[in-house]
């Protein structure tokens, strides 16, 4: 059995303790313990010593990373896009810079697997060079578990 893992990373347009990001980081535990409550949650990346991974800054000084772990696309969905975390989406010009580049992606991982950042940024890599497969995807071209 599969579950769905994501990546997604955002470039800062400030240092966290800029006051035009306090609106994000204050949201930050309201809207992690929202996914962790939400139907299909299964795991996500902690960094030391916070309830988040803003500390892990694998790819530069202002890059943030969130990795996760889901039951299903669906069930992913149903979280990215309800009220509370979209109003975070609504506000995210504010605290990121405009990315050219894919800066989410879907892939299947083994049932009790957590993906590294290592992982993780390979399979960002493999979209941006390849476009949606089923190794590396998006939720406009979501690919089945390879069973």
């Amino acid at each position: 059995m599969s579950q769905l893992a994501q990546l997604n990373i955002a470039r800062l347009r400030h240092p966290l303790d800029h006051p035009d990001l306090e609106p994000f980081v204050s949201a930050l535990d309201a809207v992690n313990a929202d996914a962790e409550a939400a139907p299909g949650f299964v795991w996500r990346l902690i960094g030391d010593g916070t309830n988040n991974a803003t500390d892990l800054r694998p790819w530069g000084d202002d890059m943030i990373v969130n990795l996760s772990v889901w039951e299903s696309v669906e069930a992913l969905r149903e979280y990215v896009y309800a009220p509370a975390h979209r109003e975070i989406l609504r506000q995210r010009r504010s605290f990121f810079d405009p990315m050219t580049e894919a800066f989410v992606v879907l892939w299947w991982v083994e049932d009790g697997e957590w993906p590294t950042l290592d992982e993780a940024h390979e399979r960002l890599t493999m979209l941006r060079t390849h476009g949606p497969t089923a190794q590396a995807f998006t939720f406009a071209n979501p690919f089945d578990p390879v069973e």
